[in-house]
């Protein structure tokens, strides 16, 4: 760059100072400090430019190499595609109110676990290629976004139980756990492969499902528990989670019989055998137990001091709450500290699930199935659902049938949300729950409303959707006339969709049928679902307005 301050060879020769040229130049003045400075400086600046424009095209290069690679180059992940409805259909067959949700095929998409007893699942798998007697025991996945089946494993019959979701994290292998004919078998959700077998402990033939307990004998795989009650006394027996072999002895629990247990971490971090007695609900350390069954198992298990103090001496159960009439115990969520709900005769009671104190108490009636939960207001605290029978011989219509009062408790202080009437019918599913981004939850119930009998059947039920920013409607769907074994809303994909997974079949009475399991998405039944009133308050807008409202909504699984 050149500047008119900095003298150059080119300037003309300067006479003296009366401008006449004597013939001699004077010598150049010495230039400036300030002035050499300014020049160098400026030629300085001059190259600095000249790298910051070579970095920034560099930089605009990796940049749209970057882009370009992502565009053309790299392949986006590919979401599932999914179907808004299936039905999968086993003829000849019966089925068992057992309805697992995994993620068995590892696409993020939740699949459907369930067994059927049959002589064939499929062409190519039968109880007959298998060397099982006919009809045996099939678990099988089915696929949740198309309905087909992943894998199907036959075992020998006859099925008593079956539990899954058993992995903990801890390096376990398997997932699912069943008890059949006289042994247990624990499978893999991902390929249906049995990774150990082993025959039912003697002396304990366990009727309920089994519990899953940290690593005990220390492999890195967590344990399970097998607790049994018979007329005489309850027992419990720890089994490796890594190979199925007893670890220690069978522990009797110093309790007559038990209709339930469940376990529940407290606030402190220690394990408690939470049993349901016909006195009441008592817990037991498990580390109590795990030092009965072998000395020093107890080592890696936390000591609970306060509640501890509460418990009795021989025994060493703590009370929970006592009630001579204690039918239900539910855990409000999945988590072991989380709150419980319990069921007498004539109360519905909170209990605490870090401190095991009563938090409230709502005087009911007869609360004839399990309650559910949900968010009916923002407060982030589950509100509990319940079913109370009114009058089981009302006359309402031309046939004699059965009433009940669906409720909606505050999950903070135990007051009354929410409630309708309805009419109610044999084997109708329990209040199930879907929650969503705003932080409140759709209410699914059976039942049919009063004002619809007129135009209906004899025994007929309905499933009803409840929105809680629209209390003053529901969106009641078609009737299911089938057989209904078990019934589940849940979100099949996270943040995505939501959907119903019905499963139905032949009833008791009957030994085989058709056994038929659906899954259709939530949203899908919104457009065909009729809009109905209740309550004297108007309904927020038309009916296209609250369908919109469903239709806009976003699932979640918290």
């Amino acid at each position: 760059m050149e500047t008119t301050d900095c003298p150059t060879e080119g300037d003309p020769l300067k006479s003296g100072e009366d401008g006449v040229d004597t013939g001699t130049a004077p010598p150049p003045p010495p230039p400036s400090t300030e002035l050499k400075r300014g020049c160098k400086e400026m030629l300085g600046l001059s190259k600095l430019t000249h790298w910051r424009t070579a970095v920034f095209f560099l930089s605009l290069f990796l940049c749209l190499t970057v882009v370009f690679a992502f565009s053309f180059i790299i392949p986006c992940p590919v979401r599932p595609q999914y179907l808004a409805s299936w039905n999968r259909t086993f003829s000849d067959a019966e089925t068992y109110d057992f309805l697992a949700l995994e993620d068995a095929s590892k696409d993020k998409v939740k699949d459907v676990l369930l067994v059927v007893k049959t002589t064939e699942a499929s062409l190519n798998n039968t109880c007959g290629n298998a060397g099982l007697p006919s009809p045996c025991v099939f678990m099988l996945a089915v696929d949740g976004t198309y309905g087909e089946t992943l894998w199907e494993r036959p075992l020998d019959p006859d099925f008593h139980w079956a539990q899954c979701g058993l992995d903990t994290n801890t390096g376990g292998q398997w997932d699912c756990l069943l008890f059949h004919s006289d042994r247990l078998s624990a499978l893999d959700k991902s390929n249906g492969e049995v990774r150990w077998q082993q025959p039912q402990p003697p002396g304990l033939h366990s009727s309920v499902p089994v519990l899953s307990v940290p690593d005990l004998d220390e492999d890195k795989v967590s344990d399970v528990a097998l607790v049994a009650s018979d007329n005489m006394q309850t027992q419990l027996v720890f089994l490796s989670g890594k190979t199925g072999v007893q670890i220690g002895s069978a522990v009797a629990l110093n309790t007559t019989q038990t209709s339930g247990h469940l376990f529940q971490k407290t606030g402190e971090g220690a394990l408690y055998l939470l049993l349901q007695k016909d006195t009441g609900l008592y817990g037991l350390a498990l580390r109590r137990i795990a030092a009965k069954a072998k000395q020093g198992l107890e080592a890696g298990l936390k000591k609970a001091k306060q509640t501890e103090k509460k418990a009795a001496a021989a025994s060493g159960l703590v009370p929970v709450y006592e009630s001579d009439s204690l039918r239900r115990v539910v855990r409000t969520d999945q988590e072991e500290s989380s709150d419980l709900m319990l069921v007498t005769g004539g109360e519905a009671v909170l209990i605490d699930g870090k401190t095991l104190q009563p938090l409230w108490t709502f005087n009911t009636t007869k609360v004839f199935r399990e309650p559910g939960f949900g968010h009916f207001n923002k407060d982030g605290v589950l509100d509990v659902v319940l079913e109370e029978e009114m009058n089981n011989s009302t006359k309402m219509v031309s046939w004699n049938v059965g009433t009940k009062k669906v409720v909606i408790l505050d999950g903070k202080s135990g007051d009354v949300l929410w409630k309708v009437e309805l009419l109610s019918s044999a084997n109708s599913p329990r209040p199930t729950c879907v929650h969503t981004t705003n932080s409140i939850s759709i209410f699914v119930f059976w039942g049919l409303l009063p004002s619809q009998s007129n135009s209906s059947a004899p025994g007929e039920r309905r499933s009803y959707m409840l929105h809680p920013l629209y209390s003053n409607v529901l969106l009641e769907s078609e009737n299911v006339a089938d057989h209904i074994v078990t019934f589940k809303a849940t979100l099949m994909e996270r943040g995505r969709h939501a959907a119903f997974i019905l499963l139905t079949g032949p009833d008791a009475d009957d030994a085989e049928g058709t056994v038929v399991l659906n899954k259709w998405k939530l949203k899908h039944d919104v457009p065909q679902s009729r809009v109905l009133p209740i309550g004297d308050g108007e309904a927020p807008g038309n009916d296209d307005d609250i369908k919109q409202a469903f239709n806009r909504l976003r699932f979640s699984d918290n």
